[in-house]
């Protein structure tokens, strides 16, 4: 195992640069349902987080994000909050919670928490209080209600449709002659809430405050970009969708006036000091509007999404990292770096489609299955191309090991509203979100001690299993501990990319950061590594062969200087 600090200073780090940890943080997304349930019920919890953090420590990361806890029916998987002040008893308690964070603290690693602010489920008091109310109520305001259009009201009061299909209307059952209309930009059961109510900016003041007192480092913000509506709530006669081909996209999203919250957000959290984070998980182009989002007095970091969803393309990954480091340094922040989370295909199935630059929402059986061997080749050598680039890198739980989508998951078993809302049309993020393998030979791969299991693992997962990679060389864990523990080690999150000019085959990319050289090949053909080059790490066992990079790799290797130069 490798030995952890029991502070907070790291082998990556001194105590004077501690403030600004996250400019080259790498940041682990666990999603607690599917990492480890220590109870049984099928269900990960906050305790099997805890028993598994040496595991992360032996990654080499900074930081773990944690999707929602919170007290909720789970009607979104925990995105659909009814109490932002406690943990849900299918996670364990808030002394679960309190346990976790010390246990964190005490091997260096920070812990960000998954913040939902632009709706509530509609089992949260307010909203209680809100549809036993009359129309026109303090207790209505605090959400987004209005009368219908049309004899009565009956029809919705615009034509806005959910980002998981259907009207993003729903009419309250509250016994009157003409009730009025609730928005909700995503399912039913989750009611956005009114950002222009000063009662609501108040109340998440004093969530945010609340989890700093017990000792959090940061929040990873849901639906950044969406909080703030235009307030006439004018028809749109184009898809709601979170990201339709630009910034500022409709009356729904990225509006300049939402920044006024982030600044306000800026200020609760600079007042505990200047080390903790707000990331924002905000669907915008062009990168110039996403770059408003982290400016010096708002947000820290902002996902990097246009990256994420270019694929397995040279030119369009190489414009996009252009683009993102530009606008970002113009405000001063760092860049991030995403290739997979808990809402997308998982990039190891995504590169395996026959157009690895495709960008399906869900695969089922009933759809093209990727090439396992193609997709793991390219996600691998993509990964290590990320984990070159200057900038903070986010991983999502099970990257590490390779894991596919469930591509083949049975329609009967599926959760998630996307698919129900669609009517099956979107097969939805179940297969991304299936339950972490740990041991190869046990029930449910170790997640539960039970057997259980919320969801079912594919049979791949068995060979994927942490027990079956640990200590193998050729394996994606021990490649991903070895090429983080290097970036570290390098300060390469803390470099400067220069592209290798002299490169102009459109099937791969060549940079350099510092003293480590990196090549990618996109292409089917082999292609020379430079004379003198002396391999650091490459993304697959048989990537280097006759001085040569194999097909779809990565290798990262330094060059003798010349003498006299």
């Amino acid at each position: 195992m490798i030995e952890k600090p029991d502070g907070w200073s790291s082998p990556r780090t001194g105590a004077a640069e501690l403030a600004d940890w996250w400019r080259d943080a790498v940041i682990y997304q666990i999603y607690p349902r599917s990492f480890a349930d220590s109870d049984g019920d099928g269900i990960g919890d906050l305790r099997g987080v805890v028993e598994h953090l040496d595991y992360l420590a032996e990654l080499e990361i900074d930081a773990v994000w944690l999707s929602p806890f919170y007290v909720s029916p789970q009607a979104d998987a925990g995105y659909d909050v009814a109490d932002y002040r406690d943990v849900d008893p299918l996670f364990g308690t808030l002394a679960d919670f309190d346990a976790l964070l010390a246990a964190a603290h005490r091997r260096g690693l920070r812990v960000i928490i998954d913040l939902v602010p632009n709706h509530t489920s509609n089992e949260h008091p307010w909203f209680r209080e809100a549809v036993e109310s009359v129309p026109g109520s303090v207790a209505r305001d605090r959400y987004l209600f209005r009368d219908g259009r049309g004899e009565r009201g009956a029809l919705p009061p615009n034509n806005w449709t959910s980002v998981f299909g259907g009207s993003a209307w729903t009419r309250v059952d509250d016994g009157r002659a003409d009730p009025q209309w609730y928005l909700h930009l995503f399912d039913p059961r989750q009611p956005d809430l009114n950002w222009r109510n000063p009662a609501v900016v108040r109340e998440f003041d004093d969530i945010l405050r609340f989890w700093l007192d017990r000792g959090v480092d940061g929040f990873r913000v849901d639906v950044a970009h969406g909080l703030m509506k235009h307030e006439d709530l004018p028809d749109w006669h184009e898809k709601s969708a979170e990201l339709e081909g630009g910034g500022n996209r409709g009356p729904m999203w990225d509006h300049d006036d939402v920044h006024d919250i982030y600044r306000g957000w800026n200020s609760v959290l600079s007042s505990y000091g200047d080390d903790h984070i707000l990331v924002a998980e905000a669907w915008v182009a062009p990168a110039e509007r996403l770059s408003r989002y982290v400016r010096s007095d708002e947000m820290q970091q902002a996902f990097n999404f246009d990256f994420m969803t270019v694929g397995w393309d040279a030119l369009a990954m190489r414009a996009s990292i252009d683009r993102a480091l530009e606008t970002n340094a113009a405000v001063g922040a760092t860049t991030t770096w995403v290739l997979s989370n808990h809402d997308v295909v998982r990039h190891a199935s995504r590169f395996g489609l026959a157009d690895p630059t495709a960008w399906p929402k869900g695969i089922g059986a009933h759809e093209e299955q990727p090439d396992a061997a193609l997709g793991l080749r390219r996600a691998r050598a993509a990964s290590l191309f990320v984990f070159a680039l200057p900038g903070s890198a986010y991983l999502y739980e099970g990257e590490e090991l390779g894991l596919p989508d469930h591509t083949l998951l049975p329609d009967e078993l599926r959760q998630d509203p996307s698919f129900f809302r669609t009517g099956g049309d979107e097969t939805g993020r179940d297969g991304a979100r299936v339950p972490f393998p740990w041991r190869s030979d046990a029930p449910a791969f170790g997640f539960s001690p039970s057997g259980a299991a919320w969801l079912p693992q594919p049979e791949s997962y068995g060979e994927l299993a942490v027990d079956k990679q640990d200590g193998d060389p050729a394996s994606t864990l021990e490649l991903y501990r070895t090429a983080l523990g290097l970036r570290r080690a390098s300060g390469l999150g803390r470099g400067t990319l220069v592209w290798n000019e002299n490169e102009t085959d459109v099937s791969r990319l060549a940079f350099t950061n510092g003293r480590m050289h990196v090549l990618m090949n996109f292409g089917a053909i082999p292609i020379p590594v430079p004379d003198g080059a002396t391999v650091v790490v490459a993304s697959a066992p048989d990537a280097i062969v006759e001085g040569r990079l194999a097909a779809h790799c990565t290798v990262w290797f330094t060059v003798q200087p010349v003498a006299g130069r």
